[in-house]
C-alpha cells in the first residue's frame, strides 16, 4: 500500500465559494440570474464563488437572506476572513472574535471604529503591487468584518481610549474625514462603548509608537496583544497581562472622561465640518 499522503488544507474562502456555489445551483439559479435578483455584479458573484474575493460582511448577511439559510454563509464568511491576516494575528483574531470584554488604547483610528472609505484610504498607502487595489479591497472588507464583533449577541463591553493624534491626522478628502468624525461621535454614544480620548496636556507617555489590546473571556482568562514598530505580539503570561493591564489603567486615567471626549469630538467635528 502507498503511503497516505494528507490533503492539502483548503482556504476558508474556497470553502465559503464552494458553499455559495452549491446553495445557487440547489436554487437553480445561474450566475446572471443570481446577478439580477441580487443586485450585485455576476463578475463579483462568479470571484465569490471562486474564492478569489472576500466579501463585506453584508453580503453575506444579503445572500443568507436569499437562500433563506440563517446565518449559514455568515458563519463561514467568519473563517473565511482570517485568511486576510497574518499567521501570527489569527490566534489573536480567534479570542478576539469570543471576547466579552475588550479594552484597547489605540494611537491612530482603531481599526474597529473605522469607516469603509477611511480604512481604504489607510490601507491603501502600504500597496505597491500590480494588484494593490485587490489585496487593499479584501483587506478593507476584512478590517470592517472586525466591526461585526461590536454588534453581535451577547455585545462585548469595549473601552477605547484614543490618543489626541487620531483626531488631529485627517484623512486626505474632506468628506472621508467628516463622515469619519460623525462615526466616532455615533459609537461614543453605544450602550456597551466607553470611548475616551488622551489629550496631548497629558505628556509623552509609554505607549506612542503603538496600540495594546485586553481582552476577557466568559471564563475570566485574559491575554494581551500589543502591536508596533511592524512588529507585534500576543501576552498569554498572566503577571505580563497584569503588567499590561496596569499600564493601560494609567493612560485611562490621563484620558478625558468619556463626556469630555465626546465633547472634543464634536469640537474636531465642528471644525471640519463642511
Amino acid at each position: 500500500m502507498g503511503e497516505k499522503v494528507d490533503a492539502e488544507p483548503v482556504s476558508g474562502r474556497v470553502m465559503l465559494g464552494q458553499t455559495l456555489r452549491v446553495l445557487r445551483e440547489k436554487a437553480g439559479k445561474s450566475l446572471a440570474q443570481l446577478a439580477d435578483d441580487t443586485g450585485y455584479e455576476k463578475s463579483y458573484l462568479s470571484r465569490l464563488e471562486s474564492g478569489e474575493r472576500l466579501s463585506k460582511v453584508t453580503v453575506m448577511e444579503d445572500l443568507d437572506g436569499y437562500y433563506s439559510t440563517g446565518d449559514l454563509l455568515l458563519s463561514h464568511w467568519k473563517a473565511a476572513r482570517l485568511d486576510a491576516f497574518k499567521d501570527r494575528y489569527k490566534e489573536y483574531m480567534a479570542l478576539e472574535a469570543t471576547a466579552r470584554i475588550m479594552w484597547v488604547f489605540s494611537p491612530g483610528i482603531p481599526g474597529l471604529l473605522q469607516t469603509e472609505d477611511f480604512a481604504r484610504g489607510v490601507l491603501s498607502g502600504a500597496q505597491t503591487t500590480a494588484d494593490g487595489d485587490e489585496v487593499v479591497e479584501e483587506q478593507v472588507a476584512a478590517r470592517l468584518g472586525r466591526q461585526y464583533l461590536l454588534r453581535q449577541k451577547p455585545e462585548p463591553e469595549v473601552r477605547i481610549v484614543m490618543d489626541e493624534f487620531a483626531l488631529r491626522r485627517p484623512a486626505a478628502r474632506g468628506k472621508t474625514w467628516h463622515d469619519q468624525l460623525l462615526h466616532l461621535e455615533a459609537a461614543a454614544l453605544w450602550p456597551n462603548m466607553t470611548l475616551q480620548v488622551l489629550p496631548f496636556t497629558a505628556g509623552a507617555h509609554h505607549h506612542m509608537v503603538g496600540s495594546l489590546t485586553l481582552l476577557w473571556q466568559r471564563d475570566g482568562s485574559a491575554v494581551a496583544y500589543k502591536e508596533g514598530n511592524g512588529c507585534s505580539r500576543l501576552i498569554e503570561d498572566p503577571d505580563e497581562v497584569l503588567r499590561q493591564r496596569l499600564s493601560y489603567d494609567r493612560l485611562r486615567d490621563l484620558a478625558l472622561s468619556p463626556s469630555d471626549s465626546l465633547a472634543f469630538i464634536r469640537d474636531v467635528l465642528e471644525e471640519h465640518r463642511p
